[in-house]
């Protein structure tokens, strides 16, 4: 079953038939909020939006490890992450944008499953954080709804939830990231410990701060119309997903 994770701009989707709504308890504390059940176009479908229904959790306080326990523990099999980003490199407002890389600059998160207390040591491998069957997949949907959706980059999770420095966006430039988010991690690693296959699809939604018109500054209203325009068509792509069994099978 899939799940997809909603981050600003996407707290609904429109497109889901929901047949359930759920509270999840955890090991891990509360969820972001009730899970949504329903369907989508021909698969069943979990919603969860990251931040709450009513947008409430900034980002440095969502509960990753409870969402993502939550949505594994009610029958996911694959997870698409939804997140609205600034672009750095030959990244534009409006862009979307499937990444193959992330670099982890957030601190001070539950990062992890295995910390311990089990007492073993688990390592789990993370070259490459999105799962490339499910990439495929979400291209493919892309290209069915006759959406663009740039197939690369390299997403750079920070802490938030202020906005980045220009000297900031500089080093992560030279670091060779072309986006920034504040919820990409530990979110893809927490995915991979569950052994959820998991991409995230990114809404450029500004220039990255010192970039083009966010040189001086960045212009709160230009980004919120850019991110609403944007979240409808992930809407349109989520429509034209073929359904998925975690295996890159049919289901």
């Amino acid at each position: 079953m899939l799940a997809i994770i909603g981050g600003s701009g996407l707290t609904q989707l429109s497109s889901l038939a929901v047949t359930g709504r759920e509270i999840v308890r955890t090991p891990y504390g509360e969820p972001s909020a009730p899970l949504l059940r329903g369907r989508i176009a021909r698969q069943e479908t979990l919603f969860l939006p990251r931040h709450g229904h009513g947008h409430t959790v900034p980002p440095h306080r969502v509960n990753y490890r409870a969402n993502l326990w939550a949505l594994k523990d009610r029958g996911a099999t694959a997870i698409v992450a939804v997140a609205s980003v600034g672009g750095s490199r030959d990244c534009h407002p409006g862009d979307l944008v499937l990444p193959r890389q992330i670099i982890d600059y957030t601190h001070g998160r539950a990062a992890t499953y295995f910390d311990g207390e089990e007492g073993r040591v688990v390592h789990v491998d993370f070259t490459r954080p999105y799962t490339p069957w499910l990439r495929e997949r979400c291209l493919a949907a892309a290209r069915s709804a006759g959406l663009p959706l740039a197939d690369g980059g390299v997403y750079g999770a920070v802490n938030g939830p202020r906005l980045e420095s220009a000297a900031e966006i500089d080093r992560m430039d030279r670091d060779g990231a072309t986006l920034v988010g504040m919820t990409g991690m530990p979110e893809a690693a927490l995915a991979r410990e569950l052994g959820l296959p998991y991409v995230a699809i990114c809404v450029v939604v500004n220039h990255a701060a010192g970039r083009a018109d966010s040189a001086q500054t960045i212009a709160m209203d230009a980004l919120v119309r850019t991110l609403e325009a944007g979240m409808a068509e992930v809407r349109r792509l989520l429509d034209h997903l073929d359904p998925v069994d975690g295996t890159g099978g049919a289901p």
